[in-house]
Parts: C-alpha cells; structure tokens; sequence
C-alpha cells in the first residue's frame, strides 16, 4: 500500500485504521460481506461515518466515496443515490455511483452528478456488454471506473479491458502471504504488455482463458483491498 500499488477500501462496519500513506475509497455497506446488506448503518450514521472518515484520513488520499445504492434495483439506486451524491462532493472528494442491471434504461444515470462510474448489480451484468459499453463511454466523459468483487485474475483481466481504474476484492484476506506476491505479479502483468485499447491488457477480452488457472473468487468480513495498476489510478478531485 505504501508504494501506492494497492489501496484500502474501508465501510462503517469495519472500522478499519487506514495505514499511513495509503489510498482508500469508502463504500457504503449497502451491499455488504454478506450481500444482504445488514451492515448499512442507515443514512445520516453513513454520511456521519463518511465525514469522519474522510476529516482523519484527508481527501486528497480518497479515491472516491459511494453513495448510498440499492443493490441489483437501477431505478431504486437512482432515487437513493440522488441525495447525496453532492454532499459527497461538498467533502473534497469523488463521489461513485453504483451501476446496477437495467441501468442503461434511459435516465438512470445521472452522468453529471457523479465522478466515478462503480460497476456493482450482478456477476453476470457486471462482466457483460452493457457493463463494458458503459465504462467506455464514463471513460470518454473522463469519469473513472471502478469494478466491485474482483477475485481472480480472469475477472481482473476484464476489469482491465472494460478501462477500469480500480477494482476491489478479498482476495488478500485468505492466504495473504502466498496470495500478495500473485496478486502483485498479476499487476505486473498488467502494466507491462501493450493493450489494443491504448493502456494494458494481459488476459485478453472478457472470455478469454488465462495460461494459468484463475483462483477462486472468494468472500470474506475482511477488509477488501484494492488493485490500483500503474499508470490507470483513480485522482481526487
């Protein structure tokens, strides 16, 4: 974290101590470790959380902060999300915007409101057409893009495709030892080979195999971390 190759993705209910020198990104706990969302707090604890959070550890180390969603509900996301996406801003620091399924439906996103495009709703939506089109065109309208639940290398490797800045998972969380140095060599990997998209791509579009199987993608209460590949890093605003 300290050579600014991975980040920490805190939420309310972990109450994680940021390490020193370390970018963070804030989620929300909408979803949550046991995607039912039983961690969410309700609204004002959230932004009560947030601004604590974003006070102690300064702005200019946060890559952005989600606000409030209602997961897989595109139209329910919307209504929730609209509120607060402002007052996100009013702390110094990007405010995400969770795309869910049937988000592309006319209306439901509101480009102008938000700074980085968060790519949540369902496995299959998020690794999928509509997901990747829509991460093309918040890179054209120099949005960052953010992917959630990245953990493997295959679905790193999408992420990479789509033009993603950021991604999270808890890979780390089992078997950090043994899993750090393949988690770093993957972002070498990435890094280092030309992309036809014009930054890096090792793996290939969505579909493709790997040469080396992928590990699992896992869950864990742990902490997510979160990949940040050299030369493609969310910036504060």
């Amino acid at each position: 974290m300290s050579a600014g190759r991975l980040g920490c993705m805190t939420t309310p209910a972990q109450g994680s101590r940021i390490p020193d020198g370390a970018l963070y990104a804030c989620d929300n706990s909408k979803f949550g470790s046991d995607g039912k969302g039983r961690y969410w707090p309700g609204a004002d604890a959230w932004f009560a959380w947030l601004s604590r959070t974003v006070e102690r550890y300064g702005p200019d180390r946060c890559l952005w902060a989600l606000a409030p969603d209602q997961p897989f509900d595109a139209a329910g996301t919307l209504t929730e999300s609209l509120p607060w996406l402002a007052l996100i801003r009013e702390l110094g620091v990007p405010a995400a915007y969770a795309a869910q399924d049937g988000c592309d439906a006319p209306g439901l996103l509101p480009w102008d409101a938000f700074d980085v495009l968060f790519l949540a709703g369902s496995t299959q939506w998020k690794l999928g057409p509509v997901a990747e089109r829509l991460s093309r065109e918040a890179k054209a309208r120099g949005k960052n893009v953010h992917m959630g639940r990245v953990n493997s290398r295959i679905r790193l490797g999408i992420a990479e495709w789509f033009g993603c800045d950021t991604a999270d998972g808890t890979y780390l969380a089992y078997g950090p030892d043994k899993n750090l140095p393949r988690l770093l060599r993957w972002l070498d990997e990435l890094d280092g080979r030309p992309s036809l998209v014009g930054g890096t791509e090792a793996f290939g579009p969505p579909g493709s195999v790997p040469a080396t199987p992928s590990p699992p993608t896992v869950a864990s209460k742990a902490a997510p971390v979160m990949p940040v590949p050299r030369g493609s890093r969310v910036r504060p605003r």
